[in-house]
């Protein structure tokens, strides 16, 4: 602990995440040092008190626990192979964007190494950090995650998920799916009325009320899901919907638009009512997902 009784953090890596990490650390009244292979990038962060290591032995040794924030986890072991017996006793914690392998691989290395680790997924881009709109999830060791917790409450919403590192990376790119499934169905739909002459802007109140109340999808697949009843109070099954859906094909043909993003979920619906599950409610193709 510092004299003012907060954590001192080191934090590797000032890109526009690693940088608003930082500023969230000193704005709480947190001691840190900070590094990046880019010297000139910790300008700023120095003037607003940071401590600037010339080296990443020097950003290991000023203190126990190490945020790593870089461009991902190749990246991560470019920078601390070199140093590696350094890491002995460190709490690593990794805030990069990466896959639940890579993380697992990495808690692995870590631990061989005599350090703890913590994973991260950061949901929120870097203005979001240090406000209610951010959350982050964490996973990996619990022990860390208590100790850092005063620091990591700095960046927003700290969620713990459990001991396996890969827990933090997988919700975090789960909720990506999510986000990048959402906005392939907006950008397909401004593509085709913006081929009639249709501004976005005029279309889109009409998107914004339909996705609203097609919203309760979410909670009632979740519920087909666990309970694994994809056929109770169906309104809409699966072969009705499979033998409508290529209309959305024709119709961006018609446009003079492409359906590339949309084309995929049609081979699946049809294999699902190919494989007798006519009946089924649409999410029962992720059964088709699993492998």
């Amino acid at each position: 602990m510092s004299e003012h009784g907060k954590t001192p953090v080191t934090v590797l890596g000032l890109g526009a995440m690693g940088t608003a990490l930082v500023e969230a650390l000193l704005a709480a009244g947190h001691p840190v040092t900070a590094w990046n292979r880019t010297a000139s990038r910790a300008e700023a962060v120095a003037a607003k008190g940071a401590s600037v290591a010339s080296t990443v032995e020097e950003a290991l040794a000023a203190n126990q626990i190490v945020i790593a924030c870089l461009l991902d986890y190749d990246s991560v072991h470019e920078v601390l192979d070199p140093v590696a017996s350094e890491l002995k006793g460190r709490q690593l914690i990794n805030l990069t964007n990466g896959t639940p392998g890579q993380a697992r691989e990495m808690g692995a290395w870590a631990e061989e190494l005599g350090a703890e680790y913590l994973d991260g997924g950061i949901m929120a881009v870097p203005p979001m950090i240090g406000t209610a709109a951010a959350f982050i999830f964490y996973s990996g060791s619990g022990t860390v995650f208590g100790r850092a917790r005063t620091a990591l409450d700095t960046f927003g919403g700290a969620n713990y998920l459990g001991a396996d590192p890969g827990l933090a990376p997988l919700h975090d790119i789960a909720l990506l799916s999510g986000m990048y499934g959402h906005f392939i169905g907006v950008i397909q739909a401004y593509a085709l009325v913006g081929s009639a002459g249709v501004k976005a802007r005029e279309f889109a109140p009409l998107l914004r009320a339909w996705i609203d109340a097609m919203s309760g999808f979410l909670e009632r697949a979740a519920e087909q899901i666990d309970d694994g009843d994809y056929v109770t109070d169906v309104v809409s099954n699966i072969a009705m919907q499979a033998a409508a859906y290529p209309n959305l094909a024709r119709a961006a043909a018609d446009q003079g638009i492409s359906a590339e993003l949309l084309i995929p979920l049609q081979s699946l619906m049809d294999k699902r009512v190919a494989d007798g599950h006519g009946a089924e409610d649409l999410i029962g193709v992720i059964e088709l997902l699993k492998k």
